[in-house]
């Protein structure tokens, strides 16, 4: 393989959050059923307006930064560099109640795609601190 091609990370740890939710087929679930959830749950349309319309793009790319936070094929780095999600979202006032509504629409999502209550309860976990972090104003 050519030095400068970079090498696609395709098999996940048998125990990250991308294994244990169903690989890809998994988190793409999770991430349409995301949007799914704030096109149509009428308590977070405040959400929804500050996401750029139609959504497909942001689904794709929600999904691509999924698959490497959960531990599998670091999709959006090798599309779009580092994620470095509080710098990307500076632009934009996060307040602690967009946090809550985001954390609504995550844990809807996941009470809708993900059975297993413990792997549920580590990505509340995990989704609450990334959450958090995202607040700054």
């Amino acid at each position: 393989m050519p030095s400068n091609q970079k090498v696609t990370k395709t098999i996940s740890e048998p125990n990250s959050l991308y294994s244990l939710i169903g690989e890809e087929q998994g988190t793409r679930k999770l991430a349409n059923a995301f949007y799914d959830e704030m096109e149509s749950n009428i308590h977070l349309q405040e959400l929804l307006a500050i996401h750029p319309q139609p959504l497909d793009k942001i689904r794709e790319k929600f999904f691509e930064f999924l698959s490497g936070w959960l531990g599998g094929p670091s999709l959006f780095e090798q599309k779009y560099g580092h994620p470095q999600l509080r710098a990307r979202h500076m632009p934009f006032k996060v307040t602690a109640k967009q946090r809550d509504l985001w954390m609504l629409c995550m844990n809807n999502a996941m009470d809708k795609t993900i059975t297993d209550k413990q792997v549920k309860q580590l990505l509340r976990q995990a989704f609450s601190q990334l959450a958090a972090h995202m607040v700054n104003s």
